[in-house]
């Protein structure tokens, strides 16, 4: 339990919250959730014992293992699999105590130590790394590498997988999700909702927060309230409390007119049904969400575009990647003005790529890609928030644009993107990853494109921008090609999903909840291939058919069954010789002077015997896990 009685925390002169009073029970899933700078990563920093109560108390149970990511990852020689495995801090001292007992040839020691490791799982648990470092996205080839050879999003990625590794009572995530694509979105969010301990996860991702949380930590205006649900039961609550303030209501027929509009163009059509109908259970919703962004400090649009030609880009018969490695081969697309495209796909298929290839950063190794006449694009990327000039401020930057522009009315512009009073004329160096992402945006915006292309719009926005954001580009006029992981942007923004797999960019009919589905698919086919076992194959066969497939079964599984009595009879053998030595370690005789020969001799045999069967105890893991997986 963590109890939270009247506390305050500043930072410097400046009072993030103060009278916080509230309790996280064992096991609840609190989502912490408020804009930037409010106090949630301080809120951690408390939990860590990094940062002390300026006023009140907080207190918890003794002795609990809490987990949390790094913020730095070393760029160390270890593989990825042992950075992961460090995770396990226990693990790692237990088997830190057992090298130390074995170069001492302590044997009863040794006994000791490896029944503690059998007891937390060692012996699985590089299989429970590996499973990490899957779900994560990383190659059963990349567990190998160094973690120094991973760029620094990847080791972001190492250090999320080192924290799930530690078996802790309570689990810290700080925007666990930014680093990550919708594959291992899922994955995560999947992973999270078994775990058993105590979870507080600050997330800007609405999707994240309403499948995990249990409870919203909620930070404003100085103050912290918690609520019981998830995401939207807290947004229905906090929306009830600002019902009055009538300013969200143009905002809100705004989004619901574009929602009725999809409907209404696609409920007829059997392609898009599925989709329709997600926006249909969208619009049910929004009457009793949309209240509570009424207070937001973001408030922008798109100008219509000048231009609008049609089309307004082509690809044909393009092959895109890398040197001689092809990741999409014969894409054919155009794109017109109007649509809105969400590109999905498993990690690596492409996406990102594709994305390039259509702004111009890269070219296609084969086919054409043909521009049309007055078309004018707005690229964003990850990489574009490095390319801002440290040193300069944001009036500066959107000078560069416009230099016949009054500086009010670029004042007012960046006001829209909260950059206000003196913070225009701040240098850009300091900013935070949200602030230098709000500022790329404002810069994409003010050059008013007729197509923009956003690969991960989303990361380190907080959960207002990201409204905002979304409002935006439902008014807007223009085309639109996205990828996010963010789920409730793509559900809002865009009429139509392509999905990147296998070498192909093609039509995805379905919408995001079919994509989860899929993957669950390829994963099962990916870990079945032969699909062995089917039901529905089964039902099929012959009873001729099913007694030789199930002949054929037993003679493959045979090799694995032998394997797994051969581990269990060679474990049975070493515990019968230990417990043999044990009973003759246990003569007082032994252990007089007289007998010293003897019994170091006998220590020695028992050392021997520890070991062999800490080895036959892998084996006989490793040939049960090879047998599960072939059942």
């Amino acid at each position: 339990m963590l109890n939270f009685k009247n506390l305050a925390i500043r930072r410097g002169a400046r009072l993030l919250f103060s009278g916080a009073n509230f309790i996280i029970h064992k096991g609840q899933k609190a989502g912490v959730t408020g804009a930037n700078g409010v106090g949630k990563s301080s809120l951690f920093a408390l939990l860590r014992g990094e940062l002390h109560a300026d006023a009140g108390d907080f207190s918890m149970p003794p002795n609990l293992e809490i987990a949390h990511v790094a913020q730095e990852t070393p760029p160390l020689a270890c593989s990825a699999l042992d950075y992961v495995l460090d995770g396990d801090r226990e693990l790692r001292r237990l088997q830190q105590q057992l090298q130390e007992a074995e170069q001492g040839q302590d044997g009863l020691l040794q006994a000791e130590l490896h029944d503690k490791l059998a007891v937390i799982e060692g012996y699985t648990a590089p299989a429970r790394a590996s499973r990490l470092l899957n779900g994560l996205g990383f190659s059963p080839q990349q567990e190998s590498q160094a973690v120094s050879s991973f760029s620094g999003g990847w080791r972001m990625r190492l250090n999320l997988a080192q924290a799930l590794m530690c078996r802790s009572d309570l689990l810290l995530l700080d925007e666990p999700t930014n680093h990550l694509d919708l594959d291992a979105v899922i994955w995560l969010q999947d992973w999270l909702c078994k775990y058993a301990g105590t979870l507080l996860l600050i997330s800007h991702d609405r999707d994240f927060l309403d499948a995990i949380a249990t409870h919203i930590v909620h930070i404003e205006q100085n103050q912290v309230n918690i609520y019981t649900g998830n995401y939207t039961a807290f947004e229905r609550m906090r929306a009830e409390k600002l019902a009055q303030q009538q300013s969200a209501f143009d905002k809100q027929q705004r989004e619901i007119a574009h929602i009725q509009s999809f409907i209404d163009r696609f409920k007829a059509k059997a392609t898009k049904a599925k989709q329709a109908q997600s926006r249909i259970k969208t619009l049910e919703r929004m009457e009793v969400i949309a209240q509570a962004h009424v207070d937001s400090p973001f408030d922008f649009s798109f100008p219509p575009p000048r231009k609008m030609p049609n089309p307004l880009l082509q690809l044909e018969a393009a092959d895109i990647g890398y040197g001689e490695r092809v990741v999409l081969s014969r894409v054919n697309l155009t794109i017109a003005p109007g649509d809105r495209i969400g590109l999905l796909g498993p990690n690596g298929a492409g996406k990102s790529s594709l994305i390039k290839v259509l702004a111009g950063e890269m070219p296609a190794l084969r086919g054409q890609l043909l521009l049309g006449e007055a078309l004018e694009i707005g690229y964003f990327a990850q990489h574009q928030l490095e390319q801002l000039r440290v040193d300069e401020t944001p009036l500066w930057h959107l000078q560069q644009i416009d230099k016949q522009a009054t500086e009010k009315d670029l004042r007012n512009f960046l006001g829209g993107f909260d950059f206000c009073g003196d913070k225009v004329n701040e240098a850009v160096g300091p900013f935070s990853g949200g602030e230098k992402a709000r500022l790329v945006l404002a810069l994409l915006v003010y050059q008013n494109p007729n197509l923009l292309l956003l690969d991960e719009p989303t990361n380190h926005l907080d959960l207002e921008m990201r409204h905002a954001l979304s409002l935006a580009l439902q008014e807007y006029a223009g085309a639109l090609v996205v990828v996010s992981h963010d789920r409730h942007l793509l559900r809002s923004v865009t009429d139509r999903l392509l999905l990147a797999a296998d070498g192909r960019l093609q039509e995805f009919d379905g919408d995001l909840e079919d994509y989860r589905a899929w993957l669950a698919a390829q994963k099962a086919n990916a870990e079945n291939p032969s699909g062995v076992d089917a039901p529905a194959e089964a039902q099929a066969l012959s009873r001729k058919d099913q007694r030789k497939q199930e002949a054929d079964r037993r003679n493959r599984l045979k090799p694995m069954l032998d394997a797994v009595k051969k581990a269990e009879a060679a474990l049975e053998e070493c515990n019968r010789q230990r417990q043999e030595l044990e009973n003759r370690l246990a003569d007082a005789e032994l252990y007089t002077e007289a007998n010293r020969e003897r019994l170091k001799q006998l220590l020695y045999q028992k050392s021997l015997i520890d070991q062999a069967m800490a080895q036959a105890e892998v084996d006989w893991l490793a040939a049960e896990e090879n047998l599960q997986n072939a059942e």
